[in-house]
């Protein structure tokens, strides 16, 4: 198939006919053989058989049919067949055609008229169009409205061929005279657009003569109004701009809810004027209310979006009316919704968003929801969010989220313990009811990574001796009787935490082989083990109170190890505010008991794992320490790690202060820019949105907002040479990659002195990359140049590559000359962008991702720290690893780097390397990604410049 066509037919390749079997039932009298035989014939042309012999027969047996399907068949037949010879010149049988198309055009039946007039908008030869125009324009002042509709299509079409203006010279001002007294709203639509199209002018005139009126417009009519105001106010600086915006105003109270989004967007395009950007929000606000459609409220909230990028301060205004949307059950919807308030939350309104929140948060807990448990990690996200910006507000929400501390889904409960304990330490006044109410809902938690965290605060922010005895009681009382098994005599296994009756959901696992006593009698060991959580457990139960103990006898050292750090912590701090030496040491003596009990049951060899060495180690440590403390030690262990911690956030914070710095800087104007006092301005007969517009474009071209960002070095390492110098063709490639396209603009300039005809640029595609173009013959005049356009789609983020070559023909040479061109090879760094992610995002998505590619480090460069900014700069990621955990010289280096693509895949690199004692690096950088094509593009990428090439 390389020829244009406007018609496409589902074939089955199974059941062609021949074209005698056509023929035949063509010839008969029966109109349902005909009607079949027709349908087969179209197919079949568009399947690309020619069918020579069967145009006359169709002259003779289906051109005088009266009935209205074959008739159609036969427009659909004459819309395909080849209407030209192989010089360009109208097949003489379409004389024969013309006849029959003047007399269904004078046919008394609508439907003939009808479909014989949209058949001629897709006819493009002007030597059978021009013995029917008469006919056509009779057609204009028609009593019935379909026929008048199609024919200012048809006079439309004709009038935008190549010679079109010849054949109709006087179209424009014969369908503004049918416009002018046309009803059917079609009708007046389709003569709108021919205006629009064909004489500007006049259809402006229309708009303007109509603008009182146009609120009453059918919907068609206005959608085309909308469109005309785009194309005429798109030259800058327009005198009438202001009676343009006027209409759009008037039109955003249209009952049409395409009319309304139409006009919003047109309104944000035409004017930077607030009035203007925020009544464009208000309707985008109101139909992102109103649409139930997910995927128009993601785009609508895309719109939002955009508008908040260039017009924040009118977008605080709305930001109640977007947070309804999160009533949405899309997550999708919810989370757009969550990111884009939290953009612009300001003093004024973060007391009543993070009150909307809470409400969302309590709602959350019915379950009623579907994905209740995702939906609460977004909202305490975007809670702690608003609590780290402001942290007044903190106070009114951190005790409901310590509630969640205990919920199933672990994410959330991780995201809710984060929160306090960034909140504990910035905002000291809460944090004696934070303690007091983390020591009364500690026994809730059931995860092991909140266990530790909520461990380590106690350990930190438990200051008084009350707060001290509380949090060492809260501890002991989760991890129930000490030890935890015990050992007896003639084989029978008793658990310590559970006196008789009380065995709940306990597994008891017993050794096969008896243990010799040091009396010389046998015994054998056991231990319990529970389930860390199990849905029959109720708040307030023995094993509800007991999640440490759980926890530690399912195998969690490392929790286990942080237990000890945190009674260490306690016991020291007792010490400095306990006045009796006597209560000390028994509370020291009970933190030794219970971390000698887990050093116990970490040897034992009745747990599926025993305990592992850092473990191990951390506990004896914390052993040595209360045996023996000096006053150094003591100030590490109860200073130190709070000063990190705090010096951690600060850091956090000034890195985000620096890059919303970054963000916030504005083009300003040159010294010799022209300054433009708007108070002179004469007001008169200017309304205020008017005014305000005038000022805004003042004040952009005053900052170089028109001004193009356009770097010609830039654009030359664009251009890409396609043949050598050499060449008979000489072709070059500008290109320019869009989010979902690349556009090649390719310069073929002729080198001989001979004219190349049929000059064709043949491409090809590997990778997910497709042309959109056909490709078209040229005639190039010697040593002339053609610029030949190509359109390529790019579907995911991976290296593609575009390989082709130009064919042309001489007059003197028989055959084909051909020349190949250079590949042109599509770099996946125009594709992804720099982003950032939470550490917990960054490990799940790490966990979850399935393709990854692992690269060994082989590089010139010597120095860590210089390989690793080299490899961010190659790959055009950032790194989230914090500058402060990079600094030192350990000859080590492990970071993280994550970027996004333009499709929303996840890139996620982790560099290791180490410095060897020769002084060269070595180590791995893995790349994983959800798609494979990512994950090995950037391999590729990486392999090829971590030698330090540039």
């Amino acid at each position: 198939m390389d020829k244009p066509s406007t018609l496409l037919v589902h074939f089955d390749k199974g059941s062609a006919a021949m074209a005698n079997e056509i023929k035949a039932d063509l010839e008969g009298s029966d109109v349902a053989a005909k009607v079949e035989a027709m349908k087969r014939a179209v197919m079949l042309l568009l399947n690309g058989e020619t069918l020579p012999t069967l145009f006359i027969t169709v002259v003779r047996y289906v051109l005088p049919s009266e009935d209205h399907t074959i008739q159609k068949l036969l427009l659909l037949y004459l819309e395909i067949i080849d209407k030209r010879d192989s010089a360009g010149r109208v097949l003489p049988e379409m004389i024969l055609i013309c006849q029959n198309l003047r007399n269904n055009l004078q046919h008394p039946n609508e439907y003939i008229r009808g479909v014989t007039l949209r058949f001629l908008c897709r006819l493009s030869e002007p030597e059978v169009l021009e013995p029917l125009v008469p006919s056509i324009l009779e057609n204009l002042e028609h009593r019935h409205h379909f026929i008048r509709r199609h024919a200012l299509s048809a006079i439309s079409a004709i009038y935008r061929l190549p010679h079109g203006d010849q054949l109709i010279p006087d179209a424009p001002e014969l369908v503004e005279r049918a416009l002018a007294s046309e009803q059917d709203a079609s009708a007046r639509r389709n003569a709108f657009l021919m205006l629009c199209l064909c004489g500007q002018e006049r259809a402006v005139a229309y708009l303007f003569s109509n603008a009182e009126r146009v609120t009453e417009w059918p919907d068609l009519l206005q959608m085309a109004a909308v469109d005309l105001i785009r194309k005429v106010c798109r030259s800058p600086n327009r005198a009438d701009k202001g009676r343009y915006i006027k209409i759009i105003i008037s039109l955003l109270s249209s009952p049409s809810t395409a009319v309304v989004y139409e006009c919003a967007g047109a309104l944000v395009s035409l004017s930077s004027a607030p009035t203007a950007v925020r009544a464009a929000a208000n309707t985008y606000c109101g139909l992102l209310a109103s649409q139930s459609d997910n995927n128009v409220r993601l785009i609508l909230l895309d719109r939002l979006n955009e508008l908040r990028t260039s017009h924040r301060d009118v977008m605080v205004d709305v930001v109640m009316d977007v947070l309804r949307a999160l009533a949405s059950p899309n997550l999708d919807v919810k989370r757009k919704v969550l990111d884009l308030v939290l953009d612009l939350l300001t003093p004024r309104n973060v007391e009543e968003v993070v009150l909307y929140l809470k409400k969302e948060v309590v709602k959350t807990q019915s379950g009623e929801l579907e994905k209740g448990g995702e939906y609460r990690q977004m909202l305490v996200q975007a809670i702690h969010s608003c609590a780290v910006e402001y942290p007044e507000v903190a106070g009114s929400v951190v005790h409901l989220l310590m509630d969640f501390l205990g919920d199933t889904n672990v994410a959330a409960a991780v995201d809710v313990v984060l929160f306090v304990r960034e909140i504990i330490e910035t905002n000291p006044k809460l944090r004696v009811s934070m303690i007091q109410r983390l020591s009364d809902t500690f026994y809730q938690i059931r995860a092991s990574r909140v266990c530790s965290i909520a461990l380590w605060i106690l350990g930190e922010y438990s200051l008084s001796l009350a707060e001290v005895e509380s949090a060492i009681s809260t501890i002991k009382q989760c991890l129930g009787d000490v030890p935890f098994f015990t050992v007896s005599e003639e084989g029978e296994t008793t658990d310590s935490s559970k006196p008789a009756q009380q065995m709940v959901n306990s597994v008891t696992v017993s050794s096969r082989r008896p243990v010799v006593l040091a009396d010389g009698t046998y015994a054998t060991q056991s231990a319990a083990t529970e389930a860390i959580s199990t849905p029959s457990v109720t708040p307030g139960s023995l094993a509800s109170a007991l999640n440490l103990r759980s926890l530690i006898l399912s195998g969690d050292f490392f929790l286990a190890a942080v237990v000890a750090c945190t009674l260490t912590k306690l016991v020291l701090r007792l010490e400095e505010v306990q006045p009796s030496k006597v209560e000390a040491n028994k509370a020291c003596t009970g933190a030794l008991l219970v971390m000698t009990s887990i050093l116990q049951l970490g040897l034992s060899s009745y747990l599926p794992q025993p305990i592992d060495n850092d473990s191990y180690d951390r506990i004896v440590l914390c052993v040595r320490l209360l045996c023996n403390t000096g006053d150094d030690v003591r100030k590490i262990w109860l200073q130190s790690c709070r000063q990190s911690f705090a010096k951690m956030l600060a850091e956090k914070q000034f890195r985000e202060t620096e890059e919303m710095k970054a963000k916030t800087q504005i083009s300003h104007a040159q010294p010799d820019d022209l300054i433009d006092f708007y108070h002179l301005k004469s007001r008169r007969g200017m309304s205020q949105l008017e005014l305000e517009d005038e000022v805004q474009d003042d004040l952009k071209a005053a900052t170089g907002g028109f001004t193009k960002e356009t770097d010609d070095a830039n654009r030359l390492n664009r251009i890409l040479q396609l043949t050598g110098f050499s060449d008979p063709v000489y072709a070059e490639a500008f290109v320019t990659v869009h989010h979902y396209d690349i556009v090649l603009d390719v310069t073929v300039i002729n080198r001989t002195k001979e004219t190349l005809q049929n000059l064709c640029l043949e491409l090809a595609t590997m990778g997910d990359l497709k042309l959109v173009d056909r490709p078209q013959n040229y005639t190039l005049a010697p040593e002339s140049s053609k610029q030949i356009r190509a359109n390529i789609k790019v579907s995911s983020t991976e290296t593609g590559v575009i390989f082709g070559n130009i064919v042309y023909e001489t007059s003197n040479v028989m055959e084909r000359s051909v020349v190949v061109l250079n590949d042109i090879h599509i770099d996946i760094m125009d594709y992804i962008s720099p982003a950032t992610c939470a550490d917990v995002t960054f490990r799940n998505m790490w966990a979850e991702f399935e393709w990854e590619n692992k690269v060994a480090v082989n590089t010139v460069i010597q120095d860590e720290k210089e390989f690793l900014n080299h490899v961010i700069k190659s790959t055009n990621m950032k790194c989230l690893t914090p500058p402060s955990a990079l600094d030192g010289e350990c000859g080590f280096v492990a970071a993280n780097l994550y970027a996004k693509s333009v499709f929303g895949e996840d890139a996620l690199v982790n560099i290791s390397i180490e410095k060897q004692a020769d002084g060269k690096l070595s180590g791995y950088i893995r790349i994983r990604s959800k798609t494979q094509g990512i994950a090995l593009s950037l391999g590729d990428k990486i392999t090829l410049k971590q030698k330090g090439s540039s």
